[in-house]
């Protein structure tokens, strides 16, 4: 394997290059957008997997450079008291704590970290078709250009045009909420340093988090049919605003104040995901939510999408051939993505009771910790059994 193409330079995309580039592999980005990758304003938590992955491929400084750390986190039932506190991840660990930032901002410094190696990065290439032969496989772009390489990779998220291309009948579902984002520097002081606080509410989910200068980062998840495309492009922040508020007026938690103390910074989304699919085509493979979305709930989608760069690199590194290094990819990935696409949604539809900020502990569907350390080690072989 000489050349790969990767689709898409959301975090999927460039952390792919980033572990492809450091594994030795010829590897090239093209993202549709003629800036960073598309974004809506949110934010996002990079739990210590995510954090433990990018540190695999030495792009820990490129993050922790942006956003702030959690490490901790406390839980409010729907009366504003606390009922739970705990330590978030690998807290003791500086380069592994949970790390808060805005999905733009992170798009931005793995793009800028994929830069700064050489690694090629073409924007406004919009892919358009894939064509496939015995020695390679070419992507045509809406611009008129072309690629061809060995392997392509379509990391172009939850909308993906390669996943569509190579199976079209795959497509995402509403996973039962929407999802509300907002910031504001005018609320009163109600967070504590480098603490994520999730509140109970009769309703509606709701965290917050206050970052070192002051501004309050929130997100709200409600029960609720689908929001037309539509009614997402043209809706007001004060219309978002008057869909929350009577929700979160029904406790007494701080949620309501930093909703009301919310001015254009609100945003919304449907929360979806991705039922199992198939991941690989000839010479095409699906990463990231490109192949497997999970609803927002556990708040593991970006670090699960990084935990896929890094173990994809380290297994076409130590294949003896590529469709033996897919495969091997896929067996080590599909039981740990899988399982987290069942508990976010069964969280996002009220089925089951989240145990903390993230699926925990192991299954037999599901490698644990150790498994996990050993997978993301950028030293040790994926061929060779754990010892």
């Amino acid at each position: 394997m000489t050349r790969l193409l990767v689709v898409g330079g959301g975090i999927a995309g460039t952390g792919a290059a980033l572990a492809l580039h450091k594994a030795g592999l010829d590897v090239a980005v093209y993202e549709a957008h003629p800036g960073s990758a598309e974004d809506i304003g949110a934010f996002l938590t990079l739990a210590s997997n995510g954090m433990r992955a990018l540190a695999e491929v030495d792009a820990s400084a490129a993050v922790t450079s942006i956003g702030f750390p959690l490490t901790s986190m406390r839980v409010l039932d729907d009366t504003g008291a606390e009922a739970a506190r705990m330590p978030l991840g690998e807290a003791g660990t500086a380069h592994l704590r949970y790390r808060c930032v805005r999905r733009g901002d992170l798009n931005s410094a793995l793009q800028a970290e994929v830069t700064r190696r050489g690694i090629g990065i073409r924007h406004g290439t919009r892919l358009v078709s894939v064509d496939e032969g015995p020695d390679g496989v070419t992507a045509h772009f809406a611009d008129g250009t072309t690629a061809t390489g060995d392997l392509l990779i379509g990391a172009d998220g939850l909308n993906s045009t390669v996943r569509r291309l190579v199976t079209p009948d795959a497509r995402p579902d509403h996973a039962g909420q929407q999802v509300f984002y907002g910031y504001t520097r005018e609320a009163p002081a109600a967070g504590e340093p480098e603490t994520i606080t999730m509140v109970r509410g009769s309703s509606v989910a709701f965290g917050y988090a206050v970052s070192p200068e002051g501004e309050t980062y929130w997100f709200a998840r409600v029960a609720a049919e689908p929001l037309a495309a539509d009614e997402i492009e043209h809706g007001t922040p004060a219309h978002w605003r008057d869909l929350l508020l009577p929700l979160l007026r029904k406790d007494t938690t701080p949620a309501a104040d930093l909703v009301e103390a919310t001015a254009d910074d609100l945003m919304v989304t449907n929360a979806s995901e991705l039922p199992t699919t198939t991941w690989r085509s000839g010479r095409t493979l699906l990463i990231g939510d490109a192949a497997h979305a999970a609803s927002p709930a556990t708040g593991q989608g970006a670090s699960m999408v990084l935990e896929d760069a890094v173990v994809l690199a380290k297994s076409l590194r130590d294949a003896p051939d590529t469709d033996a290094a897919l495969a091997r990819y896929e067996t080590l990935r599909r039981p740990r993505v899988e399982h987290n696409i069942t508990v976010s949604g069964n969280i996002s539809r009220g089925t089951h009771a989240p145990s903390g900020p993230g699926p925990r502990g192991a299954s037999a569907n599901r490698p644990g910790d150790e498994e996990l350390l050993r997978q993301l080690d950028w030293d040790t072989d994926l061929w060779r059994p754990a010892s």
